[in-house]
């Protein structure tokens, strides 16, 4: 038996113990570093797939009809792929000829609250389905100068209309647009839009500026909006007409002044040729789609005499 010293046996008793210390804190380490690992940070918690309640209420709006039978049925209104559509089928400016009919439901049994004449281009805020046809429900989101005017909803069948995939409202304040050498001159005297790319002609044809009470103004604008479709509302105030009048869907509209002077569509007359408006440029639907398509923000508008 080998015989060690009391001193001796303290000295190994502490590097063992020693020893043991530092194995543990290097075990105890590694496990630190494993649960790290496993377990992130709590200040960046994991994604996940529901970090919304939006992801669980989705508002849809549908509409109750009443069955033959007496029930209730529900039925969607489904959105679209495009904003707006174009009447195509329908009577002419005078109301001559058989015309779209605009109920407050999609239904043929509903009432009717107007009708609407060809070149009207009107918003559509979704689409029901109903007894084997389409109808699309027609929505106002813009400003409205006599709103109360609107009584009901507006409902039209989808056999009558064209779809019309426009970008919808534009603006140089809101849109990127450059320099342009587009050019349209109004005649006041002629009654007659020039459009211009450069020196070569893209139309002429003939237009209804405004009466003598209401002209529209002489000299150098540029387009400042664009938008396929509004509402022109009368009486407007300031302006010597009293002229009551309430047109939905007033197509292809080129805004050049503040003060409300447009280059739009007309489907309320065709009297191109002589004055006719409250200060607007009237063309021809056809004409004005053309126009609107081709001009970009920014084009020069010179109203000359």
């Amino acid at each position: 038996m080998t015989t060690v010293s009391r001193k001796k046996h303290r000295q190994t008793v502490a590097s063992l113990s020693g020893a043991i210390f530092i194995l543990a804190t290097i075990c105890l380490g590694l496990i630190f570093m494993e649960l790290d690992a496993f377990d992130p940070p709590k200040s960046t918690p994991p994604p996940t797939a529901t970090t919304s309640p939006d992801n669980y209420l989705r508002e849809e709006e549908v509409i109750i009809i009443e069955t033959d039978t007496g029930s209730a049925a529900t039925l969607p209104v489904e959105s679209v792929l495009f904003e707006y559509v174009a009447v195509t089928d329908s009577c002419g400016p005078h109301f001559e000829g058989d015309c779209l009919v605009v109920r407050n439901g999609p239904g043929s049994d509903y009432a009717i609250v107007s009708r609407v004449r060809n070149g009207v281009v009107l918003k559509v805020g979704g689409k029901v389905e109903h007894d084997g046809t389409t109808w699309y429900k027609i929505v106002f989101d813009e400003w409205l100068r006599y709103p109360e005017r609107i009584t009901s909803d507006w409902y039209i069948a989808a056999d009558y209309v064209d779809v019309l995939y426009d970008e919808g409202d534009r603006t140089t304040w809101d849109n990127d647009y450059s320099t342009t050498s587009k050019e349209i001159v109004v005649d006041r005297s002629e009654q007659k839009l020039y459009a211009y790319d450069g020196e070569t002609l893209f139309m002429e044809t003939s237009i209804s500026t405004g009466l003598a009470l209401t002209p529209t103004p002489r000299g150098s604008f540029t387009v400042f909006k664009k938008t396929p479709s509004r509402y022109m509302q009368g009486p407007l105030p300031g302006l010597p007409s009293d002229q009551y009048y309430d047109l939905p869907g007033v197509p292809w509209n080129l805004y050049f002044t503040h003060d409300g002077a447009v280059i739009h569509g007309t489907y309320w007359h065709d009297s191109f040729g002589r004055p006719y408006s409250h200060g607007c440029v009237n063309l021809a639907p056809s004409d004005a789609q053309k126009l609107y398509l081709w001009a970009d923000l920014g084009t020069t508008v010179t109203v000359r005499d």
